[in-house]
């Protein structure tokens, strides 16, 4: 007995999705063979562009964009009351001002992506100064042995504080504050009655801020200017072409071609404005340097993985085979070296380490940077990039309010606000993404 036939569907019936020889639907593009069909298939031209930006929104993924747009607000405002915010001088200013914040931001965003906090980086920067400073100066040390020091005072401090918070089990609230107090003690003791120690004149320390590419030569703000957009472009490709070959989605040439036309021009603007001054800052350089490297480490390595892993839920990530224990103190040495290099960039600004350095605003504002660009305080979600939008954000607007002649209160009521809305606009996305099912 013949098994019965299957019935055909007939013509009012409607064909279901990806089915041989159903229509397509309009705008959608085929998602390539063995791809995971609940998948978005990769945008498509400009139009397919908008689709997929407003699908990212509607789900509560706005990545950049309110920096973007909060920095665009901050130029305006303040170029119509100044009329002269957006000249060469000012701006190259502002690059020159973020690298101290932005490389200890850059360690709170790893810190955060763990789901913890570090009260003690502000202090780690004063001590690791005062070290390198006295050394220099008191001690007859030549300058690169005393940096050599410094940065490795600065991680045993960081070494510290995981060891008590992974191993011993104190939160790390408690123990970076227990760190803030010791560390400013130590600072304080290391510097002497005097309270302030100058850098040696002419030295490494004071070329820090000073200092720029090629003594101001044009060639090196172009040649970056063009060499970032060209690797970037080149990644997405080798990216791209990777993805293909595991028959998994990837993005389209054309929206490559697009994000690196969008870098290229962004970068070639910021050459022609500091080229109109001074050139290229090494203060830049080395804030830009530890960007791309911290963010190579999270996205394309697998201890970037892992801290993601972590932050995202620690027994997953422990019952996944994570050290869970290794990886936390790792992110706290880490977050304190940068804050360590961060400490000689401000020694560099203010021509001396002293007693003041590290404290004040220098904790909120890199905290306040991370999470303006975009890094999550609950955890498992960030990217050090969020770190140098930030601290963009907040020294544009520390600048144009010095430029207005605001008081120093004031400057900290809006700093604070713009940080609350910050937290508040990521509270609000996190509901969003979780009823959508994203994380």
């Amino acid at each position: 007995m013949s098994a019965p036939e299957a019935p055909a569907p007939s013509a009012s019936s409607p064909s279901s999705p990806g089915s041989p020889g159903s229509p397509a639907s309009p705008g959608a593009s085929a998602a390539p063979p063995g791809a995971d069909p609940r998948l978005h298939a990769p945008a498509q031209g400009w139009a397919g562009h908008a689709r997929a930006v407003r699908r990212r929104l509607a789900s509560g993924e706005l990545g950049s964009l309110p920096v973007v747009v909060g920095l665009v607000v901050i130029a305006v405002v303040f170029q119509s009351v100044t009329h002269h915010f957006l000249q060469a001088d000012n701006l190259t200013n502002i690059t020159r001002f973020i690298a101290g914040p932005g490389l200890i931001a850059v360690g709170v965003v790893f810190v955060l992506i763990l789901g913890e906090i570090d009260l003690s980086l502000g202090s780690v920067a004063g001590a690791s100064a005062a070290v390198a400073a006295v050394l220099t100066s008191r001690q007859g040390f030549g300058e690169g042995v005393a940096i050599l020091v410094a940065l490795a005072a600065a991680c045993a401090m960081g070494l510290l504080h995981g060891l008590f918070f992974a191993r011993v089990g104190v939160p790390a609230f408690v123990v970076t504050l227990a760190g803030m107090l010791t560390w400013s003690g130590l600072q304080e003791w290391v510097l002497g009655d005097g309270g302030t120690v100058n850098n040696r004149h002419g030295g490494i320390i004071a070329s820090l801020d000073t200092t720029f590419l090629g003594d101001g030569d044009i060639a090196y703000a172009w040649a970056l200017a063009v060499l970032a957009p060209a690797l970037y472009l080149l990644a997405r490709l080798r990216t791209a072409r990777r993805r293909r070959a595991a028959g998994l989605t990837a993005p389209s040439t054309a929206d490559t071609a697009i994000r690196a036309a969008a870098l290229a021009a962004l970068t070639l603007a910021t050459a022609y404005t500091l080229n109109q001054d001074r050139g290229l800052p090494l203060s830049l350089v080395v804030l830009l340097g530890a960007v791309l490297a911290t963010d190579f480490v999270l996205r394309r390595t697998r201890y970037g993985r892992q801290v993601f892993a972590v932050g995202g839920g620690v027994e997953a990530a422990r019952r996944a085979g994570v050290n869970v224990a290794r990886v936390r103190i790792s992110v706290f040495v880490l977050s304190a070296f940068l804050a360590g290099l961060g400490g000689l960039f401000y020694a560099s600004q203010q021509g001396s380490a002293d007693k003041q350095l590290g404290g004040g605003n220098v904790l909120m504002s890199a905290i306040a940077a991370a999470v303006i660009g975009g890094t999550s305080l609950f955890g498992g979600r960030g990217k050090t990039w969020s770190a140098l939008l930030g601290i963009l954000v907040i020294q544009s607007i520390t600048t144009g309010l010095d430029m207005v002649h605001a008081a120093q209160a004031i400057q900290y009521m809006i700093t604070g606000a713009v940080l609350l809305a910050a937290v508040v606009l990521d509270s609000v996305t996190r509901r969003t993404r979780s009823s959508t099912g994203r994380r």
